[in-house]
């Protein structure tokens, strides 16, 4: 209680606590519920299908978003923190029916039950730890604190920090330029390990791969073989979790998936265009 009172509502993060449990909440529920409808289970309602038109869930999320958002900004001056919170947990249940059918949104199809579906697995899986890492006090480019750069009457410090800044956001430029999206994500809050990603091969398919090692066969060639090594247990774990989220898992199954999904992945990047090239084609 004592590191509840501390470390949560001292520094103001009730709202942002509320929100992570609503989004979970709301994600486990919706994952449950749909399982129930599609195996067709009598005693829970199905579908929304108002004249014959199924309404996905991700309606009611952005539905519920808006409201609960809305009323966030409407008390933000004079509302309760017991008022932000449950205005947050509501945001947050409204997060995870979006992010839910975010694959939807994406592929504009829906693609829920499909192998394309898993990206929706994907997104909650990347909110979750944005989220989390926010609650533990970590804040992405911690050097760029306007606080800090206001309160320092010094021109050259302020112009240290601004710097030091760019530099980070440069850095993690660099590591999703070369395909490294959670090293990047991670990054922002940890800028070790933006470096040792900016230093680190690119991954074969990335631009940076694109633009680098296209002429550079022996380098491509070890990033291949690096990315196939390195990703295939990630891969792996990745497909279990997923088919434990959206189905049953089969161990046969994640094995299959694995070789599939480096098989078509993992693929070195194409030479980029030349002024020749481009012009025939345009």
């Amino acid at each position: 209680m004592r590191w509840f009172d501390h470390e949560i509502i001292a520094h103001g993060r009730l709202p942002l606590l509320c929100f992570l449990l609503g989004f979970l909440s709301g994600f486990l529920l919706i994952r449950v519920s749909v399982r129930l409808i599609r195996a067709q289970v009598k005693w829970w309602p199905g579908n929304i299908t108002p004249g014959g038109q199924h309404i996905h869930h991700v309606v009611f999320g952005i539905v519920l978003m808006l409201v609960s958002g809305i009323s966030l900004i409407a008390v933000f001056e004079d509302g309760t923190r017991e008022t932000g919170a449950v205005l947050a947990a509501l945001f947050g249940i409204g997060a995870a029916l979006v992010l839910d059918e975010f694959a939807l949104i994406f592929y504009l199809k829906d693609v829920y039950w499909s192998e394309q579906g898993r990206t929706s697995v994907d997104a909650v899986f990347v909110a979750v730890a944005g989220t989390g890492l926010l609650l533990l006090g970590f804040h992405p480019l911690e050097l760029l604190d306007v606080t800090d750069i206001r309160r320092d009457p010094d021109p050259l410090v302020r112009a240290g920090f601004v710097t030091l800044a760019f530099v980070h956001l440069g850095l993690c430029a660099v590591v999703l330029l070369k395909g490294k999206i959670w090293t990047g994500l991670i990054g922002l809050f940890f800028v070790p390990i933006l470096l040792l990603g900016s230093l680190r091969l690119s991954r074969p398919g990335a631009p940076w791969a694109r633009w680098r090692y296209t002429t550079r066969p022996k380098k491509m060639e070890r990033a291949l073989r690096r990315e196939r090594t390195i990703r295939r247990p990630a891969i792996r774990a990745k497909i279990y979790v997923q088919d434990l989220v959206a189905g049953k898992p089969n161990l046969d199954h994640v094995v299959s998936a694995t070789e599939e999904e480096l098989d078509r992945t993992v693929q070195a990047a194409p030479r980029p265009l030349d002024g020749a090239q481009v012009n025939v084609i345009s």
